[in-house]
């Protein structure tokens, strides 16, 4: 699934670009990618596309605390609540693309890896028509064994 997403946000610029689902499946087959992460890939965008209206909605205060549910940080684990956290105090991650994230993560339904969950990232702000700043792209991207120091 996440190879699927990952193509969607290098060939189409915002969700609305993206075809209608029968061609786009047709489009995603010919490249190669197999029906069931298609399928898996698309049903999980509409579940991004349905959580807009919810988080966007509901009100938070900057200084409040997220308390994530053992559920949630058995799928998500320490690593990425840490990359969540990063993002946050960074400013780049407002409450309710937070939530948003969360729900995506934990929508897959199995333990995420970082990597993984960098992918969901990047595909809510690529939902909201938004690009990271570079800084936080570098950090979606780049390995921290490949960043040069300067």
């Amino acid at each position: 699934m996440f190879d699927v997403l990952v193509y969607l946000y290098e060939n189409y610029w915002r969700p609305d670009a993206c075809p209608d689902h029968d061609q786009l499946t047709r489009k995603l087959s010919a490249v190669g990618f197999e029906s069931d992460e298609i399928q898996e890939a698309l049903s999980w965008l509409d579940g991004l596309a349905a959580t807009a209206d919810s988080t966007q909605s509901a009100p938070q205060s900057p200084q409040s605390l997220r308390v994530y549910l053992p559920r949630e940080l058995d799928l998500l684990g320490d690593e990425s609540v840490g990359f969540i956290s990063f993002l946050e105090s960074a400013g780049v991650l407002p409450p309710p693309m937070r939530e948003r994230v969360i729900d995506r993560a934990t929508a897959v339904g199995s333990p995420l890896t970082l990597d993984d969950l960098k992918i969901i990232v990047l595909m809510v702000f690529w939902s909201q028509g938004e690009e990271p700043d570079a800084l936080i792209l570098d950090e979606l991207f780049v390995a921290p064994e490949d960043r040069l120091i300067h």
